[in-house]
């Protein structure tokens, strides 16, 4: 998992390019503007969903995993607590889970092996606009 601004001067670490193509991305629109719904970046490999989310409290926000693709989550506007854990084969229930708060301009990469609980309540539920770039791991 990787945690960190998109306003961020420069990274200090190397990524791998598709995560570079999806924060290039998001450095280059105002998601705040766009129609929610789906942006090709590279066909099915890379592409964006914009969308608005109710945040919640944790415990009613399902955990997620994929298999398939990496998650980039983007917060355009709002506040939300991402909760995160290591896949440990038993994902319905979050062991040893950690949060991050997020802010309009955060960003987070969330890896096949990564489980994580999106768009909980950071204080009082509210609405915020997301952006979940999705990647494909085969890129990775």
């Amino acid at each position: 998992m990787i945690f960190s601004s998109i306003h961020a001067k420069q990274q200090s670490v190397m990524l791998p390019t598709a995560v570079e193509k999806a924060l290039d991305f998001l450095k280059a629109h105002d998601f705040t503007k766009m129609e929610p719904g789906r942006y090709a970046i590279q066909g099915d490999d890379i592409y964006a969903q914009v969308f608005d989310a109710e945040t919640k409290p944790a415990e009613e926000q399902r955990l997620e995993a994929h298999e398939k693709y990496a998650d980039v989550q983007f917060l355009a506007s709002g506040r939300e607590r991402l909760g995160f854990t290591p896949d440990t084969g038993r994902y319905e229930v979050a062991e040893n889970e950690c949060f991050i708060e997020a802010r309009p301009g955060c960003f987070s990469v969330f890896f096949p092996e990564d489980i994580h609980r999106p768009a909980c309540a950071s204080g009082q539920p509210m609405t915020v606009r997301k952006v979940v770039v999705k990647i494909s791991v085969k890129l990775l």
